[in-house]
């Protein structure tokens, strides 16, 4: 049975160069289908294993993504993902244009 999530991409970065690449390399750790759509664009999924694939989502800060595994590992699989893109794919969600006001950020 597949398992489907939306996220909300709170990175500085959304899901470009180096984010991407951290994305794409922990979906490839895994033997399930796992595509990858930026829903506020409206894309159609792509396989979330591409690089060229999740960069050409144009995924930015604030976009919602929709993940769709389906395999034997997807629960793990959906874990690890979730849990990278909610921790913002290792790139500070407190920092860029679009910081909240009053971060507890040091100057």
């Amino acid at each position: 049975m597949a398992t489907s999530l939306e996220l909300n991409v709170r990175n500085p970065s959304g899901l470009h160069a180096r984010p991407a690449a951290v994305f794409v390399r922990a979906a490839c750790g895994f033997r399930s289908d796992i595509r990858v759509a930026n829903l506020t664009t409206g894309s159609a999924p792509v396989t979330a294993k591409s690089i060229i694939g999740v960069l050409g989502l144009g995924v930015q800060r604030g976009h919602t993504i929709r993940l769709e595994v389906d395999g034997e590992d997807e629960g793990p699989a959906v874990e690890l993902l979730r849990s990278l893109v909610e921790a913002g794919l290792e790139e500070d969600t407190d920092t860029g244009p679009d910081a909240h006001p009053g971060s507890s950020r040091p100057a």
